[in-house]
């Protein structure tokens, strides 16, 4: 029983499962980011080369 009470108590397990959702949370944030300046940034090139044509 003694056993069973010390893996209620320990809290590292949750811990480290939520350090992963907020790295995953960022990840997510990240990409989401990038898509969007990606985007913005090749139509850029695309009025840059227009003009150079």
């Amino acid at each position: 029983m003694s056993k069973f009470l010390k893996l209620i108590k320990n809290n590292e397990g949750a811990t480290a499962i939520e350090y992963g959702l907020i790295a995953a949370l960022i990840a997510v944030a990240a990409i989401g980011a990038m898509q969007g300046i990606g985007n913005k940034l090749n139509s850029t090139f695309n009025n840059v080369s227009n003009s150079l044509n």
